[in-house]
């Protein structure tokens, strides 16, 4: 009898935590990067009346007679299916469309979340505006080189980070020489270049035709040459040699208070038309762009799909500053909910398997969204159902072994 009346108990024990985990579900419909939980039940152990016993020539074999004791909880599972997006427009909220994980180190240990709604603090870090936690990825070099294979560090911007001078070390030319030119002909175009103070500089490049499909070319600033050499072209208009009066130093300028500069003019490719050409028409020469930049202070920030963060500096320049990382888990049902909508590393996820989006199976950041709550609420009220039932029915349990206890208590009357 007391049997029925502890396993109502445990009945309604686990329909309780059912209907907890149900409530919390709705609590959290709206909540960024919340992923619903489910319960599941397990039978408790059962006590034997009578073992099983095998069978003989004369006679079969008996099942085992056998009560259960009641039901627990086997497990509280997490739903990592994918949430909807909802577009914010804000460029530092971020949802993974596929696997993965943000990862954030909150100064007591990382953990892992798929709520991208971040923001950059006083200092530049890119962090979780509730706690402060800051994302992770791997920082760009001087020159925007990033090295993903390295170990993550904290996303950090500074707000007036500042991109230096580059001095120029590269003049690349295009357009056309006429071939109807004659010996003697010269056509020039000027190019500012930039030394290593940020300054800028007029060169002028002059082209002179000495022979047929020969030219020389000259770069002069206001006290002289500062490079020369010649160029000759194949009769179908295309380049067939380029020279230097100089080969290791084409184009040496020593600017006033700068370092010197040795600048290589790019005039294409042999035996093709991608730079200079020599045709019949008008000339249309000039140089199109030089590698040098002034100094630039970071006016803005764009992220891409895979993670990289560009600045847009008021230089015109743009420049990777950082990539942020993503985190991939074997069994990320394994994972503990710390809140927040953060999860911790456990024995059972495995270690995380850290990379750059879009690649390795890990998602695609898609830019200015947030991941909903993955909360289908229709299922959850269909669940409070059940749990409500289950508790009802359990709860019968119990007022019934009462009820026949009684019956016992009036028969000793």
């Amino acid at each position: 009898m007391m049997r029925s009346m502890f396993s109502g108990v445990s009945g309604l024990r686990i329909h309780q935590s059912m209907m907890d985990v149900i409530g919390n579900n709705i609590a959290n419909i709206n909540t960024i990067g919340y992923k619903s939980s489910s319960v599941n039940f397990q039978s408790m152990l059962s006590q034997t009346i009578k073992g099983a016993s095998g069978g003989d020539e004369d006679s079969g074999g008996t099942n085992p007679i056998q009560v259960g004791l009641g039901a627990k909880m086997s497990s509280i599972d997490s739903n990592f299916i994918q949430g909807n997006l909802q577009s914010t427009g804000k460029v530092t909220d971020m949802a993974i469309q596929g696997e993965g994980f943000f990862m954030l180190d909150s100064g007591a240990g990382t953990y892992y979340t798929r709520a991208g709604n971040f923001s950059f603090d006083s200092n530049g870090n890119l962090v979780n505006p509730s706690d402060g936690s800051i994302v992770q990825g791997w920082l760009a070099d001087t020159e925007g080189n990033i090295d993903t294979n390295g170990n993550t560090t904290n996303i950090n911007i500074p707000i007036n980070q500042i991109i230096e001078p580059r001095a120029t070390e590269e003049i690349s030319y295009s357009g056309n020489l006429p071939s109807t030119a004659a010996a003697g002909d010269t056509f020039s175009t000027p190019i500012e270049v930039i030394d290593s103070q940020g300054n800028k500089h007029t060169l002028n490049m002059e082209f002179e035709k000495t022979a047929n499909n020969t030219w020389d070319w000259s770069v002069t600033e206001p006290s002289g040459a500062v490079g020369a050499g010649e160029i000759v072209f194949n009769a179908n208009g295309s380049i067939d040699s380029i020279t230097y009066d100089d080969p290791a130093d084409p184009i040496v300028y020593n600017p006033s208070g700068a370092e010197a500069m040795s600048i290589t003019p790019d005039f294409g490719t042999v035996d093709s038309i991608d730079g200079i050409t020599q045709f019949s028409t008008n000339c249309t020469i000039a140089a199109v762009s030089q590698d040098g930049n002034v100094s630039g202070t970071l006016q803005s920030i764009s992220i891409g799909g895979n993670g990289e963060v560009t600045g847009v500096f008021s230089n015109g320049q743009n420049r990777s500053l950082a990539q942020i990382a993503l985190a991939l888990f074997k069994n990320p049902s394994g994972l503990i909910n710390t809140g927040n909508s953060f999860f911790a590393e456990s024995n059972n996820s495995g270690v995380p398997i850290i990379g750059e989006s879009d690649s390795g199976g890990r998602g695609q950041i898609i830019v200015g969204t947030v991941e909903m709550s993955n909360v289908d609420l229709a299922k959850e009220f269909a669940n409070m159902i059940v749990a409500q039932r289950g508790f009802q029915a359990n709860s019968k349990i119990i007022s019934a072994s009462d009820e026949m206890l009684q019956e016992l208590v009036r028969m000793k009357r």
